[in-house]
């Protein structure tokens, strides 16, 4: 894609990179030629797919994290400056739900949505920006969803919609912070509708068919939302992409 050339060598972090949106960005941008760290929990995954980068040239970091660990977050930028000296590039995609309603969910699953949607991506950014100070440039994009402009009718998953309205918040607050000290950091987020991922599945804690639930109508592909990051990489350094919403053409709401 054209853009993307001037972010050969730079690093970029991809959380939640074993699977989904996660791992389909990764594999893009590092097949572009970005030296990509794979962040995840699940180190087997991880190391499946350093090895299938790498075997095609691609220069890959796995750093298995942790991400409701705030230790763990801060030794995962420490590794990252240690092997690469920073990041120029943090897109915040690892992210949760679980189905329940407000009246009966129980305050855990909301403190385990809050950890990763929320305060993982928030720390992220904070240890990102350390990095970004006083670089040309820098970008941040954090995954946001559909359900972060609006509770979809119906949901089942209320809380995961309330998470997104907060991120869509930090984010809006984020871009005037850094516009306000003239920075030239980018930061932008993408509201994906329905995309096939494992989602569904951690969502229902495998109670609900997922195949099931993404063949009502076609969805999106990982690879489509990896296709619109790209795209707000490879805008010119002075244009802001700030939001992109995005559905199949299938899905009504």
């Amino acid at each position: 894609m054209d853009g993307m050339e001037r972010w050969k060598g730079k690093v970029v972090l991809v959380t939640g990179a074993s699977v989904g949106i996660g791992k389909a960005t990764a594999e893009t941008l590092a097949r572009a030629g970005m030296k990509t760290v794979l962040c995840a929990r699940n180190v087997e995954r991880l190391l499946d797919l350093q090895a299938e980068l790498e075997s095609e040239g691609a220069t890959v970091l796995p750093v298995p994290t942790d991400l409701q660990k705030e230790e763990e977050i801060r030794a995962l930028f420490d590794e990252i400056r240690k092997a690469w000296g920073g990041v120029d590039v943090l897109i915040n995609n690892a992210g949760l739900g679980y189905v329940g309603t407000l009246a009966e969910q129980p305050p855990e699953e909301w403190r385990d949505i809050l950890d990763v949607n929320v305060l993982a991506l928030s720390l992220c950014v904070q240890e990102a920006l350390k990095d970004m100070e006083g670089k040309a440039e820098g970008q941040i994009i954090n995954v946001s969803s559909i359900a972060g402009h609006r509770v979809p009718p119906g949901t089942s998953n209320p809380y995961y919609a309330i998470s997104k309205h907060a991120v869509k918040a930090f984010t809006d607050a984020l871009r005037m912070e850094l516009v306000g000290k003239g920075s030239p950091i980018r930061a932008g987020m993408i509201s994906p509708g329905m995309v096939e991922t494992e989602f569904h599945e951690r969502a229902t804690k495998g109670t609900e068919d997922s195949k099931a639930f993404y063949s009502r109508f076609r969805v999106l592909d990982a690879s489509d939302v990896a296709s619109a990051i790209c795209y707000m990489l490879a805008v010119p350094s002075h244009v802001a992409i700030h939001d992109i919403v995005m559905r199949s053409v299938a899905q009504p709401h």
